[in-house]
């Protein structure tokens, strides 16, 4: 498959993902495993702009290492914060 085929496949998954994000988040009742999908697709769709559209993939390993590890502490929060929501409010109520 040619890059250009490559990055095509890629954006029609990607938008596919945002698709059936929003549809999950309008018909779903929140749940853990709703929240994992979310935080896995999150995940996924960083890690593949990262590499594949703003060419990250080649770049310094500093730059590429921090930009990936946004998009896995963040899912990594987010599923942490609905597991762990109330003792997190109230460590940060004053």
């Amino acid at each position: 498959m040619a890059h250009k085929q490559i990055l095509d496949f890629l954006w029609l998954v990607l938008c596919a993902l945002t698709l059936g994000g929003a549809y999950l988040g309008e018909a779903a009742e929140p749940g853990l495993a709703v929240t994992l999908v979310i935080a896995l697709t999150m995940a996924f769709k960083g890690r593949m702009v990262i590499d594949h559209f703003m060419e990250l993939k080649t770049a310094n390993r500093r730059i590429r290492g921090l930009m990936r590890a946004y998009f896995y502490v963040l899912p990594a929060a987010i599923v942490l914060t609905y597991l762990f929501g109330d003792r997190l409010a109230r460590l940060t109520t004053l």
